[in-house]
């Protein structure tokens, strides 16, 4: 049920829609629904968004956390699919988290209870 004041949509940068779909799907297992050539949304991701692909449209590089209850097996599966690791597993008060860099150059962080 939505509700106000509440995250809705997330949406990225995504310049190659294509490549976006691959990492997202085989890291996380996300779905996807194209809507036309420069967009497209996901769906299984705890919250519904999408990717822009048009440089006019897209909103600047938000930093998005996403969870996982084992940290080093998250980590190795985004790094085994392409993901770059900008930040290794750091420590912070009630958990720990890391950041990685998606083929589009966004960057997000998982984390996961201590």
């Amino acid at each position: 049920m939505r509700e106000d004041g509440k995250i809705d949509y997330v949406e990225f940068p995504g310049a190659d829609l294509s490549e976006i779909k691959r990492f997202y799907g085989e890291a996380f297992g996300w779905t996807f629904q194209d809507y036309g050539p420069a967009y497209v949304a996901f769906e299984g991701a705890g919250a519904d968004g999408g990717f822009s692909a048009n440089p006019d449209e897209a909103p600047a590089k938000p930093m998005v956390v996403l969870f996982a209850r084992d940290l080093e097996s998250m980590l190795e599966r985004i790094r085994a699919v392409g993901g770059v690791i900008t930040r290794p597993i750091f420590s912070f008060p009630g958990g720990r988290r890391f950041h990685f860099r998606d083929p589009s150059g966004n960057e997000l962080g998982v984390w996961s209870e201590a």
